[in-house]
């Protein structure tokens, strides 16, 4: 049935307009060579309601059987990519068609480009729909919950492969490089033959856009830099990120912090996250206002959110971009006992900042997250981290999608959490050992239930109120006042 199944995906393929018509032998060609398929029969029923993605991996099964490749991830992945970018036009003319359609609409430009990455099947759409996905009532609204499943897990012939073929290669010198456009892939590294990115210059420098393979939230994409350089918040990341606003309004985008702990799991690759979503920290309340002297045309706000967090408002950039510099230069060189913060250990830095800009009825807003990763004895891995007390549900970094409000968690907590529904239905359960704390108490509060979607309800809305408290670990500042003296000293 190959043959088959490659016409429907040829077919599909015609039918999202990746390829036209016109295309349809060339690429059904290229792709029985992968294939080692010498023949094709006429007049092939190509009908079908199956996704790229499901074809795809149809397409993949027979190579294993056929012994085309082995049924090893590495080589899985390679094929896959390499049978899509068949598929896909060349760099310049992808780039090409995303400038004529930005001269409709910016929207227009990225709904090509989006529609594109997933139907090259470099976004993995049926590895995202595996992701568990809600929201949960606290006091800082509706917070989102994801417990990340779409990453699959290596297999022991790819573990010793890995092992065995251990070589120092640097090239790409990093996952995020503009080098993995078009790179096939090798035993440890993943296959880009399908990937394309769009060129956005930023301030002279130039800069390229892509969505994640993996994405975590609406039309999820990443800014890098050409230049494999490590990450910088300063007053150049503020002006990048609201002149892509202006470029790209109808999206969001920040950055992670620059430092360990406070950081993102990327450091050594400037690189911003955008997209097209709200996140819970987006619609947050203000706390309260203050005046930034010397900047009378710019608001500024304190949030009602669990982390410390400054919003800035303003019709200009260069206004807001030199307000945003002011508290950045500030918060590094300010220290406050009281909260624990500590600007440097020596000569090494602790403050550091997680910026997001948007633009909102017609006004450009940054949002101005302060970080600090001091660690201490009492939390070796950071004062301003996770504590020991919620690490059996997330103890990773709180990086820029954490910090606006989107847990993303680990996928042990799918079956981790089902034992514990079980638990609190009085049945048989086998609840991890670092979670039998947290049982307990929820069968303290609620008793025992009878009702299991009663029970997955209580779960993920505690499970919410942990991330509450993750998030209010990493926070600086508890109370108002300590805002007061940092704002003081602002203007000071």
């Amino acid at each position: 049935m190959i043959d088959q199944t490659l016409a429907k995906l040829v077919q599909k393929a015609m039918d999202v307009k990746l390829i036209d018509k016109a295309d349809h032998l060339y690429v059904r060609n290229q792709i029985m060579n992968r294939l080692q398929l010498e023949t094709f029969p006429e007049n092939m029923d190509a009908a079908t309601d199956e996704t790229i993605p499901n074809l795809l991996e149809d397409i993949i099964g027979y190579a294993i059987e056929q012994h085309v490749i082995d049924d090893v991830f590495d080589e899985k992945e390679r094929l896959a990519a390499n049978i899509m970018n068949c598929f896909l036009p060349r760099p310049s003319e992808v780039n090409a068609s995303f400038q004529e359609k930005y001269a409709e609409s910016p929207q227009t430009a990225t709904d090509y480009f989006y529609e594109l990455s997933k139907n090259s099947n470099y976004i993995q759409m049926n590895r995202i729909r595996k992701n568990i996905h809600f929201k949960a009532d606290t006091r800082y609204g509706e917070l989102d919950i994801t417990i990340n499943l779409s990453k699959p897990e290596k297999d022991p012939a790819q573990i010793k492969r890995e092992r065995e073929l251990k070589k120092t290669v640097d090239y790409p010198k990093c996952l995020l490089c503009v080098e993995n456009e078009g790179y096939a892939g090798r035993t440890g590294y993943p296959a880009r033959a399908n990937h394309r990115v769009i060129q956005v210059p930023l301030g002279g420098e130039s800069w390229y856009l892509q969505y994640s393979p993996y994405v975590y939230y609406n039309e999820h994409s990443i800014l890098l830099a050409e230049e494999h350089r490590d990450m910088k918040i300063d007053k150049h990341a503020f002006e990048r990120l609201l002149t892509f606003t202006d470029k790209f309004p109808h999206y969001f985008i920040g950055s992670n912090a620059d430092l360990p702990i406070v950081g993102g799991s990327i450091l050594s690759h400037d690189h911003y996250q955008a997209g097209r979503y709200a996140f819970p920290m987006t619609n947050a309340d203000e706390a309260f206002s203050f005046e930034l002297k010397g900047f009378k045309e710019i608001s500024a706000f304190v949030l009602i959110w669990p982390l410390s967090v400054i919003r800035l408002k303003g019709s200009h950039k260069e206004p807001l971009i030199q307000a945003a510099d002011h508290l950045l230069q500030t918060w590094k060189q300010y220290s406050d006992e009281d909260t624990n913060v500590k600007a440097f250990s020596g000569d090494t830095p602790h403050n550091t900042i997680t910026p997001i800009a948007r633009i909102r009825e017609g006004m450009h807003e940054l949002d101005l997250v302060l970080r600090n990763n001091r660690t201490s004895k009492e939390h070796p891995m950071g004062i301003f981290h996770p504590h020991a007390d919620v690490h059996h549900i997330k103890k990773e970094n709180i990086g820029l999608i954490e910090v606006m409000g989107l847990a993303v968690l680990p996928a042990r907590l799918k079956e981790e959490l089902a034992e514990i529904n079980q638990f609190l239905l009085g049945e048989q359960a086998d609840v991890a050992d670092y979670h039998q704390e947290w049982a307990r108490q929820l069968k303290d509060s609620y008793g025992t239930l009878s009702n299991p979607e009663e029970a997955e309800t209580i779960v993920h809305q505690e499970l919410g109120r942990k991330f509450e408290k993750v998030l209010e670990d990493a926070g600086v500042f508890k109370e108002k006042q300590a805002f007061d003296r940092f704002i003081r000293r602002v203007n000071g």
